[in-house]
C-alpha cells in the first residue's frame, strides 16, 4: 500500500488511562474499551512502559440519530 491510499486522517493519537490490569495486554488480542469501540494491543509499537492500542472497530452512536 502506498502512502497516496492512506487517509490523511487514518492516524489519531488519544492519551489515557487504562485499567491497570491492561498492563499485560496480549497483542492483538481484542479489548473494549467503554464508550468507545473495540481496541487491540499492537504488537510491534506496544512497550511495558508505553501501552499501543489499535481500533478495529467504532461504537455506532445512536443517540445522535434520535436527536436528528
Amino acid at each position: 500500500m502506498t502512502s497516496r491510499q492512506l487517509s490523511t486522517e487514518s492516524l489519531t493519537v488519544t492519551r489515557g488511562y487504562v485499567e491497570p490490569s491492561l498492563k499485560s495486554a496480549v497483542a492483538e488480542q481484542g479489548y473494549q474499551f467503554e464508550r468507545m469501540g473495540y481496541f487491540c494491543a499492537d504488537r510491534k509499537d506496544s512497550k511495558e512502559d508505553a501501552l499501543v492500542f489499535n481500533r478495529t472497530v467504532g461504537l455506532r452512536d445512536t443517540w445522535a440519530k434520535m436527536g436528528e
